[in-house]
């Protein structure tokens, strides 16, 4: 004769408790699978695709103002030339540093560019080229509505720089605000780390960072900078709710 086990044996009470275990431990791999996969994706798009920064500095007023959240983007750097006017992030020359903060600035000078203040206005001379005085709508005002004067505002009574290859020239568009390359010279193209080209908060300014243009002047560098081949340093650690910050001055 047969008999069918007694569900209320020890064996029968082992064989059915095996089930939900083993789905326990699955349920469990797939939550670890997913955050690994996750936390992978999340650290590619932070250091080659796009990175969120939170700015607390005046030195790009009106462009970009404090508490504005702006999303730099890391891929120019890898297929192309960063453009005159663009608006990047970078790490600052070393005995400029405050406390690991990148700078936030705009491009105005391109490798082999002259460039020379006058008259409080800037003007540059590329490779081969025409001098151009160039005209700045975006920079900061003075109180009678004018346009600031672009000085050096450093010790150094110096008023003109050339542009070696592979290096950049920047300035803040609130002139009498800003520590840039008036005062530390031109900046290396492997300090940058990406290009600001969205703001995204506030809500009612959100939109693309606006690009000028400079007729009379050439957009990219006219021969490849030397650190093409260079990739960006990457940025320091988050400092407020997974934002970069951008304080100070600078």
């Amino acid at each position: 004769m047969t008999y069918a086990p007694d569900p209320n044996s020890s064996d029968a009470v082992s064989a059915d408790g095996e089930k939900p275990v083993r789905r326990g431990l699955g349920c469990a791999f797939e939550i670890i699978e997913t955050l690994v996969l996750t936390l992978v994706i999340y650290l590619l798009i932070h250091n080659f695709v796009a990175q969120p920064f939170e700015v607390q500095q005046m030195s790009m007023e009106p462009t970009i103002t404090p508490s504005d959240y702006v999303l730099i983007e890391k891929v120019t750097a890898r297929f192309g030339d960063y453009q005159r006017g663009d608006v990047i992030v970078f790490h600052p020359p070393q005995g400029y540093e405050q406390g690991n903060i990148p700078f936030i600035k705009r491009i105005i000078g391109l490798p082999g560019d002259h460039i020379r203040l006058e008259n409080g206005r800037v003007l540059i001379t590329p490779p081969g080229g025409t001098t151009v005085r160039i005209d700045e709508a975006y920079i900061a005002h003075t109180a009678d509505g004018r346009p600031a004067p672009t000085q050096n505002q450093s010790p150094d009574p110096k008023t003109e720089w050339d542009v070696p290859d592979g290096s950049y020239f920047v300035m803040g568009d609130n002139r009498t605000q800003s520590e840039d390359s008036r005062r530390f010279g031109p900046i290396q193209r492997d300090a940058i780390i990406g290009r600001a080209w969205l703001r995204y908060f506030p809500l009612d300014r959100i939109g693309f960072i606006e690009h000028p243009t400079y007729p009379g002047l050439p957009e990219k560098a006219q021969a490849p900078p030397a650190a093409r081949d260079v990739p960006p340093r990457a940025a320091t650690p988050m400092a407020v709710a997974g934002l970069q910050a951008v304080p100070g001055a600078a």
